[in-house]
């Protein structure tokens, strides 16, 4: 177990490098930060040139790769890190320099456990793409497949742990100091961070997960995912269709190729609609440098190790806001919001919508670019705030991933509404599965489900009351006992007193 002493010492390596960036004078001049952690804050500046613009992304890049993983995180937490560290930590650049191949030459053997010349006929040495957790190479497979090979950095797991146990150990302390902080959670950032590791630091995860959301966008042929080489993938090697498109990020080649920018835009909301609402399975990281236009017009994403995942009841309540806030049906939203138990029952109904109404009011039939997506982020929060909501982990991925798809629709198509983009396809969502017909079905279908357990629920009471009268069967009369009392032999039938309670008992009963 990690002492108190390492934890600290490697708090305050990481708060010196935070301060040298400029990331700590948020901290230290929001006015809801503890006195003592304020303190904490000045401490760690002092003696050194603290620049007047934060520069947050590039503080946790300089931590290294643990570092960059929690600035992903933090970036879905403006309401734990505030407005402009959230968006300045969504352009954090998931990017290392590349190991030399003769480090991962062996790494790559090791993770199939096999030669690379069984494995494939040609790999590039020079890496298209280097990440906190691993880098990537261009392949050619035994067969003539040009793939994408994706390895594990070599000792990635222990500097990941390391850095978690202390982040853990931070959020406990922070938690500790009660009021706002406590509110926030921030030990639930830390553990949604570690679920996301997790996943990441095993390949044959994000390839599931690639395999899986494939599967769920059948329906959505404007949407596509790389096949999965499973019989070169392990835990520590992904293998994966070479993906030959344009990034979204680059719009001069969009142009010059020949797409069609606005409805590509609302294709990406489209398949991300589809995603989070339809299959409560979504990409949680479309970002412009993960998402291709392919030659025919599709829409390609890669690199699934942060996906999220909502029930169908999560679903459905968002499904209803969105439709609340696109029609103005405040009251419905926040009437949703006392339902889920996102707002304590204390609260007024009423109250809440009003607050709502001032949120979304102002956005109504604006186009995204005559938006203030940051504005609007900080009246929500303001709202959480208010009304005592406690976060929800899932609910806060997927706002930060609506950022991003929202952020990289408008460069596509700066005119486009989201809100008139998504409305019929949440319109017709709601329909189909909340309305007439839907009700029916389900009705239907737990009816079938009760018929079908009927027969084993009466092979279940035949086995508990195997009596004609149904009652149960009388426990087996105990032999009389010889039991000697003083100088003589008495015959004590217990079987005669255990019959007595056992007709006192029937009696009693009727």
């Amino acid at each position: 177990m990690t002492s108190k002493i390492t934890h600290g010492w490697r708090l305050w390596k990481w708060g010196r490098t935070l301060a040298r960036h400029g990331a700590l004078r948020g901290l230290e001049r929001d006015p809801s930060t503890p006195p003592g952690l304020r303190r904490v804050a000045r401490l760690l500046q002092m003696g050194m040139f603290v620049p007047k613009e934060p520069r947050y992304a590039q503080a946790l890049q300089a931590l290294g790769p643990a570092a960059i993983k929690l600035g992903q995180t933090l970036a879905t937490r403006p309401d734990l890190v505030g407005e402009d560290p959230a968006h300045d930590l969504l352009a954090l650049q998931d990017a290392l320099p590349p190991l030399p191949w003769s480090v991962i030459r062996p790494a790559i053997e090791a993770g199939l456990g096999r030669p690379i010349e069984s494995v494939f006929a040609e790999i590039e040495e020079v890496p298209v793409g280097a990440a906190s957790i691993a880098q990537v190479h261009r392949a050619v497979t035994t067969d003539g497949r040009t793939v994408a090979v994706k390895v594990l950095r070599p000792g990635v797991e222990h500097e990941f742990n390391q850095a978690i146990d202390t982040y853990e150990w931070a959020a406990a302390q922070l938690e500790a100091y009660g009021g706002e902080l406590k509110r926030l959670r921030p030990r639930l950032v830390i553990e949604t961070m570690k679920r996301w590791t997790a996943r990441e630091l095993d390949l044959r995860r994000e390839a599931a997960s690639a395999s899986e959301l494939a599967e769920a966008m059948q329906a959505e042929p404007d949407f596509t995912v790389p096949a999965v080489d499973w019989q070169r993938t392990t835990s520590r090697v992904l293998t994966i269709e070479w993906i030959d498109g344009i990034k979204l990020s680059n719009r001069a080649a969009l142009i010059e190729a020949g797409h069609d920018l606005p409805a590509m835009a609302r294709k990406l909301v489209q398949a991300f609609l589809r995603q989070a609402i339809a299959e409560g399975f979504f990409h949680a990281d479309m970002h412009q440098g993960n998402l291709f236009a392919l030659p025919d017009g599709r829409i390609c994403a890669i690199d699934f190790g942060i996906m999220g995942r909502i029930d169908r009841r999560a679903r459905v309540w968002l499904a209803e806001i969105l439709y609340g806030l696109i029609t103005g049906n405040y009251r419905r939203v926040a009437e949703i919001h006392f339902e889920a138990g996102y707002v304590p029952a204390h609260h007024n109904v009423a109250e809440f919508a009003t607050a709502l109404r001032a949120v979304g009011e102002p956005m109504r039939g604006l186009a995204v670019k005559d938006m203030s997506v940051g504005m609007m982020l900080e009246s929500l929060f303001n709202i959480t705030r208010d009304f005592d909501m406690q976060t929800q982990p899932h609910l806060l991925l997927l706002q930060k991933t609506m950022v991003m798809v929202e952020g990289v629709a408008t460069a596509l198509d700066p005119d486009i509404n989201l809100w008139e983009t998504a409305a019929p396809f949440v319109r017709g969502w709601i329909r189909d599965e909340l309305g007439p017909e839907a009700a029916v079905a389900d009705r239907i279908v737990t009816d079938l489900r009760t018929f079908a357990r009927l027969p084993q629920l009466i092979r279940n009471l035949e086995a508990r009351y195997p009596t004609p009268g149904g009652a149960p069967p009388a426990p087996p009369l105990r032999e009389i006992e010889v039991i000697r009392v003083g100088g003589g032999w008495r015959y004590i039938g217990v079987a005669v007193v255990s019959a007595a309670l056992a007709v006192a008992a029937t009696l009693l009963a009727s």
